[in-house]
């Protein structure tokens, strides 16, 4: 059965409800209304904008929220790849963030259509929880990122308000996923990555690793 996240997101109108209000107002209820999520969230913009010659795939992006600022700072031969399943959420994508260096393809997390160690960064910010079976995203994500290359997670994380009787009901009825405080840790454990870090704001948690060098 079709959540209704799922519904939303292939819906023309809801992509840009989605990149303009939506999105903005969900990430601060990720901090319980503090401002957590949302400095973390510029510091991490701030971070994709660096300057470099990187290659960045950015699984399920949505109508682009990331696209600019990961595209920023590139050098060289350096590209960002958007992709995402959601037909609506690419055209709105597409005609919001035109430039040489950012590309869009529509693809199933599942199974990225790019080679083994592709990618220098590779990340999932604000989408995991909407998908279905998630943490096969998350093998195919190490699998396409470079030896040296970084993962960066934004998802849902379980926390006492998390935990209230319930919650997981509504959850699994809207389609989110709540996860648990070790279950992506432990998954990039299980594949080897090293420097993994998780930072907690609320309901939500960044998670960031690394793909050992051979």
């Amino acid at each position: 059965m079709t959540s209704v996240a799922q519904r939303l997101m292939g819906n023309p109108a809801f992509s840009q409800i989605y990149e303009r209000l939506w999105r903005p107002v969900f990430t601060r209820g990720f901090s319980l209304g503090g401002s957590q999520t949302l400095d973390y969230d510029r510091a991490l913009r701030a971070y994709l904008a660096r300057p470099g010659e990187r290659l960045v795939l950015d699984v399920a992006c949505g109508p682009g929220n990331y696209s600019r600022d990961a595209a920023s700072g590139l050098t060289g031969d350096g590209r960002y790849v958007g992709l995402d399943f959601s037909a609506s959420m690419l055209e709105q994508a597409q005609r919001d963030h035109r430039d040489d260096r950012i590309a869009y393809v529509r693809g199933d997390a599942h199974r990225l259509p790019v080679p083994d160690a592709s990618f220098d960064t590779v990340m999932c910010l604000a989408a995991l929880y909407l998908i279905p079976d998630p943490l096969p995203v998350l093998d195919e994500m190490a699998r396409v990122v470079k030896p040296g290359g970084e993962l960066i997670v934004f998802t849902s994380v379980r926390s006492s308000i998390a935990a209230v009787p319930g919650a997981d009901l509504v959850a699994g009825l809207s389609g989110l996923r709540i996860f648990g405080r070790r279950e992506l840790l432990d998954r990039f454990d299980d594949l080897g990555m090293t420097h993994v870090e998780q930072t907690i704001t609320g309901v939500g948690q960044y998670v960031h690793a690394r793909r050992p060098r051979v």
